[in-house]
């Protein structure tokens, strides 16, 4: 079993930048891709990022791509998600999502509980 705990959600002004962790527990962070999604006010939760296993392979959703970087850190079991240049589109709730497989593009099968993130114009 996989545990999730999502932070660093927060009010910020349109432009500014926030980084958003996700710590996980269980010996299989190491080995599995992580993906981030958003869930705005009305709408369906939608992919944001992925990483594989070793952080040497992303992916991005157009809309984010040149603003936000996913990384990970699997000494400290901990993924992260900065958001530069942000806009009020990009206010949602956030979700950190873990896999069973290395490689990203697979489904999901643990979530966090999410972190709200308010972009203000």
């Amino acid at each position: 079993q996989v545990q999730l705990v999502e932070s660093g959600g927060g009010l910020v002004q349109a432009g500014g930048s926030l980084r958003l962790s996700c710590a996980a527990s269980g010996r299989t962070f190491g080995s599995v891709a992580m993906g981030w999604f958003r869930q705005a006010p009305g709408k369906e939760r939608e992919f944001v990022a992925a990483i594989n296993w070793s952080g040497g392979s992303t992916n991005y959703v157009s809309s984010v791509k040149g603003r936000f970087t996913i990384s990970r850190d699997n000494a400290k079991n901990t993924v992260y998600l900065q958001m530069n240049s942000l806009k009020p589109e990009d206010t949602a709730v956030y979700y950190c999502a873990a896999s069973r497989i290395p490689e990203h593009g697979g489904t999901y099968n643990y979530w966090g509980q999410g972190t709200r993130v308010t972009v203000s114009s």
